[in-house]
């Protein structure tokens, strides 16, 4: 067991502490990083109780750390990390070895614990946005110097271009599972989260948006299609609310049902009407889709100017006739899931009750099977998750599918969609001689370890 005071550079690699040692010794100065607050925090970080007993998470997070302070932020890469972190051979491929998504997972969950708890008065929080491994470093307006303190509740409106609703979306990180029974205690962490949330997201927005993104080459057409052209694109994430409304009832809630507010007629036994009528008029989404939201942002293809955060409840069918849209979750959470459906070989169906959902294969090929289910009621479970793209309803334009059988789901086609090396092969497929994509559906199989995907894989692909 390392002890919590190990010394400043136990976990760095040793590259990284020769050539420290080198410059210094060149140039005969202190070591630059001895005042520097973010290289401080990384070191307060690793000797709390979070980390202490982690020290590949903690040689990984002084690693990220060292190199955006060097100002060598462009040379963090997943291959890089393989290498200098987890001591793979220079020759190792990504594609084949997830180990650097598995941990940095785990490394987000783990800073998000440290910033809750110990690091509750720390002025700078360390956020690693979905989708690359730069650390950004985000002060925190509502540290307290003295004490660590629950978060007040704000409400939050975020808009990207004039609308004719408002935008209060509730990101509700501790909404973490799609199928969580216990739920006065998640509108609890719920609304007490908002605040951090809500802070991080106006921190880091233009910030992110900045960042160089590593982007394949093959995965420029993808975004180019969503984002370049003059049609409106809508960002559409999960209803979470409305997951919890069926599952609590044991009905679920088809699209002209979900446009003719149908949900709010739903019965909720033994609810008191307080909190179902928060459920029915209140705007929750998952921590998850939030992620996924920055990582769009941080895309050189992302044009705020065109782009439009609209919650579900408040999308229309006309939205999806000559625009594009991203699509975040699957039917039960997102019921304009099924408008991307409707012509799609793979489909998400729920079982009578809301008790289980499973991936519907219309027309299995060799070695496929024509059902997929995920057993929620596991810890850890094999879970599917599709990721579709294809065209809108007056084939305009396109719109973008995320869905999940459950939040791990959803998480595993994010991780796949944002580290295209894995997809390599359907883009090229998929690429026509004028550079455009076509329409394509892709299925994965992942493993779902406290609603945290691990060992996601390619096992069904459909080109158009």
């Amino acid at each position: 067991m390392r002890p919590s005071t190990a010394p400043e550079h136990e976990f760095m690699h040793e590259s990284e502490r020769e050539s420290r040692t080198a410059s210094a010794a060149r140039t005969n100065a202190p070591d630059p990083t001895a005042n520097d607050a973010r290289w401080q925090l990384a070191q307060r970080i690793i000797a709390s109780r979070h980390f202490a007993r982690s020290p590949l998470l903690s040689r990984f997070l002084l690693h990220i750390v060292w190199e955006t302070v060097e100002d060598r932020s462009s040379q963090i890469t997943e291959h890089q990390i393989g290498v200098r972190v987890f001591d793979r051979p220079a020759t190792y491929r990504t594609v084949e070895d997830n180990i650097v998504r598995n941990y940095a997972r785990q490394l987000r969950r783990r800073l998000a614990d440290y910033f809750a708890d110990e690091g509750a008065s720390e002025p700078l929080q360390i956020d690693i946005p979905l989708g690359g491994y730069v650390p950004v470093f985000v002060p925190r307006t509502d540290a307290d110097p003295h004490q660590a303190r629950p978060t007040r509740t704000v409400p939050i409106a975020i808009r990207t271009q004039p609308s004719t609703s408002e935008l209060p979306l509730v990101l509700a990180g501790a909404l973490s599972s799609n199928r969580r029974r216990w739920l006065m205690p998640l509108l609890f962490v719920a609304y007490t989260a908002v605040l951090v949330v809500g802070v991080w997201f106006a921190a880091t927005r233009t910030r992110i948006a900045r960042q160089t993104y590593d982007e394949p080459a093959l995965a420029r057409p993808l975004w180019a299609a969503l984002f370049d052209g003059s049609a409106p694109t809508y960002i559409v994430p999960a209803d979470a609310g409305l997951n919890l409304l069926e599952d609590l009832s044991h009905r679920p809630v088809t699209l002209a049902n979900y446009i003719d507010g149908g949900y709010s007629q739903l019965t909720l036994p033994s609810f008191d009407p307080h909190s179902a009528d928060d459920l029915r008029t209140q705007h929750f989404t998952s921590f998850v889709d939030l992620q996924i939201i920055a990582s769009l942002t941080r895309l050189p293809e992302f044009n705020p100017q065109r782009a439009i955060l609209r919650f579900p409840r408040d999308l229309r069918l006309d939205d999806l006739r000559n625009a594009n849209a991203v699509i975040i979750g699957s039917v039960g959470s997102n019921p304009w899931a099924s408008i991307a459906e409707a012509n799609a070989n793979f489909r998400i169906e729920y079982r009578a009750g809301m008790q289980s959902a499973t991936i519907v294969n219309s027309r299995p090929q060799a070695g496929e099977s024509p059902t997929y289910v995920s057993h929620w009621d596991e810890p850890a479970h094999e879970t599917f998750a599709l990721i579709a793209f294809l065209p809108n309803l007056a084939g305009s334009g396109r719109l973008l599918l995320l869905e999940g059988l459950d939040v791990a789901g959803t998480q595993a086609a994010a991780e796949a969609i944002f580290h295209p090396d894995a997809m390599d092969a359907i883009l090229h497929r998929a690429t026509r001689p004028d550079g455009s994509l076509r329409p394509f559906e892709i299925l994965l199989r992942s493993t779902s370890i406290h609603s945290s995907a691990t060992g996601t894989r390619i096992i069904g692909t459909r080109v158009y």
